[in-house]
């Protein structure tokens, strides 16, 4: 299986660190949010320079507020940081309208189209140096844009069965009447390995309770055919959350993005044994 953690983006020798170690244990790729505190493309250039072969990606950086064209100069700018290898995705999305609307003071009436001009002026910009781009698509009409215009898309909160019913069969199609090969599709959600699933899913329900809030999300786990963010992630002994991996995959994802959080009063033994469990999977 090709899987990849959450990147830090604040603490740049830390960043480093991480980046390091990640590559050393064979980590298919990690993942920047562009909405965690720090400035996810900076961070992914510094663990670029500290790295030769991991994949770096953000995941993802909002669209709104940066110009196509200043986004491909930075995004060129990391893939050069990371040594021109090809090994840099640029993830992007629209976010949500609480943000942009309520934090921003920008328009959010239009995502869709948004979006689809915006890709649409990106790739243009980006003209013979281009950098793989996944678009958060949860909704038709992003879904058709990732597959025209981008390599694929990067989910979250997204189960094996809106994957396999809603996802893959909307970008696959999209991407064949482009012409496109066929698509990326990074699954990510939140990982605990722990024998007590009431418990994991409790921690599940305080930890990530903000994306039950938001109406992007709302629809994906309904598409999933479940209504909390506690129902999407993936918790259970190791068998279990070996099992429930394996359906992603069956559903369409190419590539797991494992977001792993601690269950219990041992934080850092959970999150080891979570770690210990993908990375008997990788390969």
């Amino acid at each position: 299986m090709r899987i990849g953690l959450s990147g830090r983006t604040l603490g740049f020798d830390r960043v480093e660190e991480q980046a390091r170690e990640a590559e050393a244990e064979g980590w298919s790729h990690l993942w920047y949010a562009g909405g965690s505190g720090g400035d996810a493309l900076l961070a992914l250039a510094f663990a670029g320079r500290a790295t030769s072969t991991i994949e770096l990606g953000t995941s993802v950086v909002q669209t709104y507020p940066v110009h196509p064209a200043a986004m491909a100069a930075r995004a060129q700018a990391v893939e050069a940081a990371c040594g021109g290898t090809g090994r840099f995705t640029l993830g992007v999305g629209p976010s949500h309208q609480p943000v942009i609307e309520g934090m921003y003071g920008l328009d959010y009436s239009r995502p869709g189209t948004h979006v689809e001009e915006w890709m649409t002026s990106l790739n243009r910009f980006l003209g013979d140096k281009p950098v793989p781009v996944l678009v958060a698509a949860l909704g038709p009409r992003l879904l058709r844009v990732a597959g025209e215009q981008a390599a694929g898309t990067i989910l979250w909160m997204a189960n094996a069965r809106a994957i396999d019913s809603h996802v893959a069969p909307r970008i696959t199609r999209a991407a064949a009447s482009a012409g496109r090969p066929a698509p990326r599709i990074v699954a990510g959600l939140p990982v605990a390995v722990h024998d007590d699933v009431d418990e994991a899913r409790a921690e599940a329900a305080k930890t990530f309770a903000v994306y039950g809030t938001l109406p992007n999300y709302q629809r994906i786990l309904g598409h999933g055919g479940i209504s909390s963010p506690a129902d999407a992630v993936i918790v259970g002994d190791e068998a279990a959350v070996t099992a429930q991996l394996e359906a992603l995959l069956d559903a369409g994802a190419t590539d797991l993005w494992a977001h792993v959080f601690p269950v219990g009063t041992d934080r850092s033994g959970s999150r080891d044994r979570t770690k210990a469990v993908l990375r008997s999977l990788l390969g």
